[in-house]
Formats: structure tokens, sequence, C-alpha cells
């Protein structure tokens, strides 16, 4: 199937609009429903509802997302493997959770660049949700992240044991401070302790809540690593009897996808990920 007709349909999904698609794409309208016609007519299924509204995805619309996207994310990933840089033998495509490219995706790139020669190689940070979705798709050769989906076809390694521990403000412990880590912290959180999670203030970003408890005051859960030279600098204490909470790293790539390039880079990541160094997000 013609890639550009995959590329259109999720063009159209996201735009809403067979115009904005157009747009977007700098082609005509009459193209954009020249290629959804064709794909329809190929797939014998109608994949949009059109009206004076826009474009809305039927139901055999939206089982065809997935494939779709990961018809043009292979397809990308090979045109990017077929022109390789001069003097480069390969391609390797790594990515991190928004809470851990700095120190651990910055001390990976720079190993990488270090001990694997003519590589080239693309890093891409974001949420967990997204890098499972393009390692699955073939878009990333490895991913770390805090919350790994177990599916049968992924390796899952735990590289480092993480906690998420109580602290306050020395100069000002109040307000309290609720930090989304995950449904798992959510879980232990309400299990172990007594008060609402139902705070004034709550988060979905720990770096983002920890600069207002250092600027402001307050107290929350956050990571052992990142609030470490915060306590030792004495800006922040840790609240007595409180519990502690598991929030470790994992790395996650494909069975049967290992490459020499991978097999290097994922030691490098456990050699990184076992040394004791600042931590700043």
């Amino acid at each position: 199937m013609d890639v550009e007709l995959a590329r259109t349909f999720l063009e159209v999904m996201s735009a809403g609009t067979f115009l904005d698609a157009s747009k977007r794409l700098n082609v005509t309208q009459t193209t954009i429903t020249a290629r959804i016609n064709s794909l329809e007519e190929k797939l014998d299924s109608k994949l949009f509802i059109r009206n004076r509204s826009g474009a809305k995805l039927t139901s055999d619309g939206e089982r065809f997302v997935e494939y779709a996207t990961s018809l043009v994310q292979l397809w990308d990933r090979a045109r990017a493997e077929i022109r390789l840089p001069q003097g480069l033998d390969t391609r390797l495509c790594i990515g991190a959770e928004n809470s851990l490219w700095n120190p651990l995706m910055i001390n990976w790139v720079l190993w990488i660049q270090a001990h694997i020669p003519n590589l080239a190689l693309h890093s891409d940070v974001a949420n967990s949700d997204v890098l499972l979705e393009r390692l699955e798709a073939g878009g990333l050769d490895a991913a770390i992240i805090h919350r790994p989906k177990y599916h049968s076809g992924l390796v899952i390694e735990q590289i480092m044991e993480e906690k998420l521990i109580h602290v306050q403000s020395v100069d000002s412990p109040k307000p309290d401070l609720f930090i989304n880590w995950s449904e798992e912290f959510r879980s232990q959180y309400d299990s172990a302790l007594p008060q609402p999670r139902q705070t004034a203030y709550s988060f979905n970003l720990g770096p983002l809540a920890l600069q207002i408890m250092l600027q402001q005051g307050g107290n929350g859960y956050f990571r052992t690593r990142v609030v470490k030279q915060y306590i030792e600098r004495g800006k922040l204490e840790r609240v007595p009897q409180s519990p502690e909470f598991t929030h470790p790293v994992f790395v996650v790539y494909k069975k049967n996808k290992m490459t020499e390039s991978l097999n290097s880079a994922l030691l490098g990541l456990k050699s990184q990920a076992k040394k004791d160094i600042q931590w700043y997000l």
C-alpha cells in the first residue's frame, strides 16, 4: 500500500477536516479526497464520516490508526537507515521518559558517542505511553521508563532501584504537595498513609513541584537521587516516620531485535545507571 495514503489518513485524523489536512500537506483538498477514497477502496472499508463539521473516524477508521502509524514510522525508519551519513554503518534509536533525560539519557548518549564508533544516533524524550508505542511500531530500539507495560513481544529489564521519599522545606514545611508519579504510587500512597491525597496543590511533573517547594516551601514525595543534593545543603529534610515507595527504572526493547550496536548500548546504559551521580530532574 502507498505510504502516502496512510500518512494522509493520519493527517486528516489529526487535523479534523480535509481542508486543514490539505494545508498541512501542501496539496489540494481534491488530492486529499482522492487519496482517502483510494485508501477506503483498497481496504474495502469506510474510514471517515464526513459532514459540515469535518471528518470523524468510523469504528473501522479507529482500528486502522495503529496500522497506519506503524506503517508510516517503519517507512520513515527505513528511509533513515538507507540514507545513513557517509562513514556511518548503522543507526540506533533510543528514548527516555521526560523525567529521565537529565542526567541518565545525557550520560547514555555521551557513552554511546565515546564507545560505539560509526553509529548514527537518534534520541526521543516523551512520556512512557508514547515511547512504548514507538517501540512497538519499530520507531525505537530501546527506551528507559518508569512504568513499562508487559507485552509478550518486549523485554523489560530493571536497571535502577529508585525510591520516592517524603521531604519538606526546612524553612516552610507547608503546604502539602501531591505529585502523581504513577498509578502504582497512588495505590501505595492511599494504602500506606492516613491522610487523603486531595491537596490544594497537585502536579503530574515532579521537577515542577520541586521548584515550587524550593522557592515557596511545602512537602511532598520526590525521587531520592534528585532531592539528595538539597538535603545535603540543608534546604530540605526528610519527614520523620514517613514510608518510602519504590520507583524503579526499566529499559525496554523488542524481543528478537537485538543487534551488536544495541547490545553494546545496553551494557553502557547499565554501567551509567550504577554510577552515583547528581540528578537534576
